[in-house]
């Protein structure tokens, strides 16, 4: 919604998260974007801007990353920072299913997952595929306070504004002519509103994911291209296409179980705590408005 405002540019690459140090990945993931790697790569996404337009970007995880906010306020000290914050619990099971699409984890179950926090902050039970597994910190990832403070330390306060992502669902557009008063622009301009993207779907299998990404390219292994080559011998272009799409519905993807009340309960008790105090930081009662009072 913001790209679309004349005054403003965003890079086409959402969360180039150069700025988070810490969000290096430990391999180059080839089903991912090519993330800039040096500062001249980084400035270079900015370059179609227009003299009289703000730039910015989106990456979400300069929130949880420990350098992000002293790097941006070295590169831009005069920066405005947006965080939209979410409910723990409900943060985490949506994260963990992004974890599961990218292949940074493979448990589909979110309470195995959370219990290897520990082994895994040792570099144990680290998935052979998971390029990022410094993420596989899940508690890390909600706490706000401890984030917020990163950056209220380094900016005015003034120019940090958080959102709470019930007030975005419930109102897209004011709460983006909020976002267009902070950033000092035009905030009159017609807004069109955006549908926010849900992740629906579990990866069921991460091998047939790959495989159905790699086999229509020809690419990945020699039998990958050997296979492509001998399928495209028999079958259209429409043919090979539908058939993948019905190998992904069918065999790769499928609908997240029911939510487990049960863990979820046990996770609101656990980061009551956390949302106390964020409702203290914030003077904002997000205990009631989460549900918490009744943890």
């Amino acid at each position: 919604m913001l790209k679309a405002h004349p005054q403003v540019f965003m890079p086409e690459e959402k969360e180039p998260r150069y700025l988070a140090d810490d969000m290096r990945a430990s391999y180059r993931y080839k089903r991912g974007p090519d993330y800039p790697e040096t500062l001249e790569q980084y400035v270079s996404l900015f370059a179609p801007a227009a003299p009289n337009q703000l730039v910015g970007e989106a990456s979400a995880g300069y929130l949880w990353s420990q350098t992000a906010a002293s790097n941006i306020a070295a590169l831009s000290p005069d920066a405005r920072i947006i965080a939209i914050l979410r409910e723990p619990t409900a943060f985490m099971r949506s994260f963990h299913i992004q974890l599961l699409q990218s292949h940074i984890e493979s448990k589909t179950d979110l309470s195995k997952a959370l219990a290897l926090e520990n082994a895994r902050r040792e570099g144990k039970r680290i998935p052979f595929r998971s390029h990022l597994p410094q993420l596989l910190q899940y508690s890390e990832q909600v706490r706000y306070v401890e984030q917020l403070r990163r950056y209220h330390a380094r900016f005015p306060r003034e120019h940090v504004l958080v959102l709470i992502y019930d007030d975005f669902r419930q109102d897209n557009e004011g709460v983006v002519r909020g976002v267009l008063r902070f950033l000092d622009v035009d905030d009159a301009q017609r807004i069109e509103g955006a549908e926010v993207k849900v992740t629906r779907r579990y990866v069921r299998s991460q091998l047939f994911d790959d495989a159905t990404y790699w086999l229509p390219r020809g690419e990945g292994s020699t039998a990958a291209r050997v296979a492509k080559a001998t399928i495209k011998s028999v079958t259209s272009r429409r043919q090979r296409r539908a058939a993948v799409k019905m190998l992904r519905r069918r065999v790769v993807l499928r609908e997240p179980p029911p939510v487990d009340e049960a863990l979820m309960d046990e996770l609101r008790a656990r980061f009551k705590p956390e949302v106390v105090a964020l409702s203290d930081y914030l003077g904002r009662d997000l205990v009631a408005l989460w549900g918490y009072d009744r943890v």
